[in-house]
């Protein structure tokens, strides 16, 4: 085979100066060592691991550990509000909010089996930082799980009609007791800070039929609210009716009572004049009669001798017209 030569080939020395090695070593070792550096920010915290098993835990500020293999470290925001979504998904806030349907998680059976559509916000912090970290494997995920049980297990106690109206409040807030329950029984770490249930309505299918239901509802409403005014206007008014009524007629009895208490001494007075004197007691009586029965009428008064005779009688008008009086 023939050989070629190639003028000006470099010559390639390899030897290593053995200072230059060390030099490079220690760098090395250096950089090695300065790596084992870190900056925990205000809202965060750290927990330093050696070999897989926790042990310390860094606040903000800046720390050292030895460096990998040896020990490595892990960080949360701690202070953070982290925040999952049941039912939807944000897909973006700017330049105006969009959401996504996940029917797999919103749709659900209510107590007495009609369909639902429920979307829920849970909002939580971290509370222990190792137990988040070591407790549970996929945390927003197990966060997650938890909550879409609790809110089925929730409204699969409630009736349709309690989810859609009045009821939105105590399922809210059962819910929020449910998941606070599975957080602390299970360690995950976390802390819960609010649930908010975000939209209660039923499935698309079969809206028409449940608004026809609305206002039937709501005209049941009106009517019992004006049953309501009705007879918080006539039942008072009927006590009132009721009440004055009583009233006269307890006045009334009293009235008679007195009534009937003067009569009955009037009579045992003219009673006593009588048995006192008898004839004077009956003209008194007959003339008083007389003048009740024949008011308007004019009355002569005769004084009788016992004679008899029609000439006292006849004499009458003249001694009236003479400026007697008429008795």
């Amino acid at each position: 085979m023939q050989q070629y030569d190639f003028p000006n080939k470099p010559n390639l020395d390899l030897n290593f100066s053995p200072k230059l090695v060390v030099y490079a070593l220690g760098l090395i070792l250096l950089l090695w060592l300065a790596s084992g550096i870190y900056i925990v920010n205000p809202e965060e915290q750290a927990v330093v691991l050696r070999f897989g098993e926790a042990i310390e835990i860094s606040d903000s500020g800046i720390h050292y550990h030895l460096p990998r293999p040896i020990e490595r470290i892990e960080k949360e925001k701690v202070t953070q509000v982290k925040r999952v979504e049941i039912g939807f998904r944000t897909i973006s806030l700017d330049p105006a909010p969009r959401y996504q349907k996940v029917l797999r998680e919103s749709v659900m059976l209510t107590g007495d089996e009609n369909i639902v559509d429920v979307e829920l916000i849970v909002q939580y912090r971290i509370s222990s930082l190792e137990d988040y970290l070591f407790n549970v494997a996929g945390q927003s995920e197990a966060v997650r799980g938890v909550a879409e049980s609790a809110l089925r297990q929730v409204v699969g106690r409630h009736t349709i009609d309690e989810a859609l109206t009045e009821g939105k409040l105590k399922i809210q807030t059962e819910i929020e007791e449910e998941i606070r329950t599975v957080f602390e029984l299970y360690g995950i770490g976390v802390r819960l800070e609010n649930v908010k249930l975000q939209a209660v309505s039923v499935p698309r299918e079969v809206d028409p039929a449940f608004k026809d239901v609305a206002s039937a509802r709501e005209d049941r409403e009106r009517l019992r609210n004006e049953a309501e005014a009705y007879r918080n206007e006539i039942i008072p008014k009927a006590r009132g009716e009721a009440e004055k009524q009583v009233r006269q007629a307890e006045a009334y009895a009293v009235e008679r009572v007195k009534r009937s208490q003067g009569d009955a001494d009037r009579f045992l007075t003219v009673l006593k004049e009588y048995r006192n004197a008898r004839d004077v007691t009956e003209k008194r009586l007959y003339l008083e009669t007389m003048e009740k029965i024949l008011p308007n009428i004019q009355k002569y008064v005769v004084q009788s001798d016992g004679k008899g005779g029609l000439l006292n009688v006849l004499n009458l008008p003249r001694q009236s017209a003479g400026g007697g009086s008429g008795q």
